[in-house]
């Protein structure tokens, strides 16, 4: 039975609740029997909301100041929202930045304990980037510093070069920031559930790409 499993009837907001990696994450944690939230930005994105088993919350994270309304009363929080490839360094900074570290100020104001972040592979080390990803690498780092000294009981989670690729179930789960490969966004998605039902992952930032080892013994691992 997957980590995920053993933590029953959970409820968990995720910001950027229209994402895929975010699609795939609620299909997992709805058919494991929690409860849902997607923060989406549009009422045209419910229907693929709720097809994945959440409720959709409207919640522009850019424009709102404070989100603490939204996360009230969850057992856990996931900011998986993202600017994306056709954005400019300032929204960057508004999303994948200060979203993030707006969800952990909602937390500790509402006494959420357990946050997890989609980050990125390189963010440890911006200056190593490309100059076209540096933006996107320094609001990462900037929001996984954040995020490490919330005090909250937090993961933060580094994915390699994203895939639509199915998923297989298999995963490399590694501490060394210089490992590099590619991970299919269902993967992501299945660490993320096995993350959050698997205490041993709090205080742990980690590198996701492909590999050979189950999820939830890679996770297990930790």
């Amino acid at each position: 039975m997957p980590p995920s499993d053993s933590v029953p009837g959970m409820d968990v907001v995720i910001a950027g609740g229209h994402g895929k990696i975010a699609l795939h994450l609620e299909r997992l944690l709805a058919d494991a029997g929690h409860r849902v939230s997607a923060l989406i930005r549009s009422r045209d994105q419910d229907s693929d909301v709720r097809e994945a088993g959440a409720e959709p919350v409207i919640c522009d994270i850019e424009q709102e100041t404070d989100l603490s309304h939204y996360v009230s009363g969850a057992d856990a929080v996931v900011f998986a929202a993202g600017a994306g490839p056709g954005s400019g360094p300032e929204r960057k900074k508004t999303v994948d930045r200060d979203g993030a570290l707006k969800l952990v100020d909602a937390a500790r104001r509402t006494g959420v304990r357990r946050y997890v972040i989609v980050s990125s592979i390189g963010a440890d080390d911006p200056a190593g980037g490309g100059e076209q990803m540096r933006p996107y690498l320094e609001a990462k780092a900037e929001a996984d510093r954040g995020v490490a000294e919330s005090g909250l009981d937090w993961t933060i989670v580094r994915p390699g070069s994203l895939t639509d690729d199915p998923g297989t179930g298999q995963v490399t789960v590694t501490t060394d920031m210089s490992a590099r490969g590619r991970v299919p966004r269902e993967d992501v998605a299945r660490v993320l559930a096995a993350v959050l039902g698997n205490p041993g992952s709090i205080g742990k930032t980690f590198v996701l790409i492909g590999g050979d080892t189950p999820v939830d013994e890679a996770v297990a691992a930790l």
